[in-house]
């Protein structure tokens, strides 16, 4: 019943008809007359197999329209699934420090317009090109290649925090390679797509680290940046040790232990605002730190390099 309700939508009734006369009646409203191309029941009647073609014909074309509909609702959710499937797989070659295996992975699919996939892209790229047997050549062009992954992340989906944050990563990572100016001049770019995914997402560890890690590059800024600084902006960008150090607990309030360099960081913002004990105590805690990727190795000798030198002033 269902299906032969649904069905009437494609016969031809004309307003005012109903399903005991479905067909229109004639245009001059006399028993005996009809306009050209119309016809009463009664012809109907007399013409069964007209009626009966014209119905299965419609059937037809509703069961069509219904299959072609399961079909694409079906071919949605099975590259949906595949996506998260891809997505697991990423996630957890990143987690297990298989840089170059993730890069494989994700560049089969640098075509897509899944702004998950995309941001991953990215991240991999960079990756790739931050390892120490990549050469200049390739790492500026991986580098490169990544923004324009971030780039296409952001324009597919504004409200994905993860496209911010890789966006703000990638145009700083460009900026070693166009000068100080434009270096420079993208910060308050960079800030604004960092604060936005920390609004987007504020359990992110990793984008509060990154705000963090802008306050104290401006701390830092020798004073021939600084003036150049003055020269793009009224008001230039500055920051305080204070304030650096502040992002990084954060951090690590929101995620415990999620990054090595987060520790490290904490460590040296103490040594500069000469907190000793506290900053042998976050350098200890980054020597203990599991270290699965080339980047934790690296600040794994940092921080012994620091407790180093600590111990031998004491």
């Amino acid at each position: 019943m269902a299906l032969a309700a649904r069905l009437w939508r494609f016969l031809p009734l004309r307003r005012g008809a109903t399903l005991g006369s479905w067909l229109p009646m004639g245009t001059s409203g006399s028993r005996g007359q009809c306009g050209p191309g119309q016809f009463r029941v009664s012809e109907v009647m007399r013409n069964p197999g007209t009626f009966k073609r014209g119905l299965l014909v419609s059937a037809l074309s509703y069961l069509g329209f219904e299959t072609y509909q399961v079909i694409s609702q079906a071919a949605v959710v099975h590259a949906t699934a595949k996506v998260e499937e891809i997505l697991e797989q990423a996630d957890y070659l990143y987690e297990s420090g298989e840089t170059e295996k993730l890069s494989q992975l994700l560049t089969q699919y640098k075509e897509s317009e899944d702004a998950e996939l995309l941001w991953r892209l990215a991240w991999a790229s960079r990756d790739v090109a931050q390892l120490s047997r990549t050469s200049e050549e390739e790492k500026k062009l991986l580098v490169y290649e990544a923004l324009e992954y971030a780039k296409r992340a952001l324009e597919k989906n504004e409200s994905n925090f993860a496209a911010h944050k890789w966006y703000a990563i990638c145009i700083s990572d460009v900026g070693d390679y166009e000068g100080i100016k434009v270096k420079i001049a993208n910060a308050y770019i960079i800030k604004e797509h960092f604060e936005k995914a920390i609004e987007l997402n504020p359990k992110d560890a990793t984008s509060i680290h990154l705000m963090g890690i802008w306050c104290y590059t401006f701390v830092e800024m020798p004073w021939y940046q600084r003036r150049i600084a003055k020269m793009l902006f009224a008001a230039p960008p500055s920051s305080t040790y204070e304030e650096a150090l502040g992002y990084f607990h954060r951090a690590e309030q929101v995620d415990p232990n999620f990054y090595s360099k987060n520790l490290l960081l904490l460590g040296k913002t103490y040594l500069k605002l000469h907190n000793k004990k506290l900053a042998a105590f976050w350098l200890m805690k980054t020597k203990d730190y599991p270290a699965h990727t080339e980047e934790d190795k690296q600040v794994h000798t940092e921080a012994a390099q620091l407790l180093t030198s600590l111990s031998d002033k004491n």
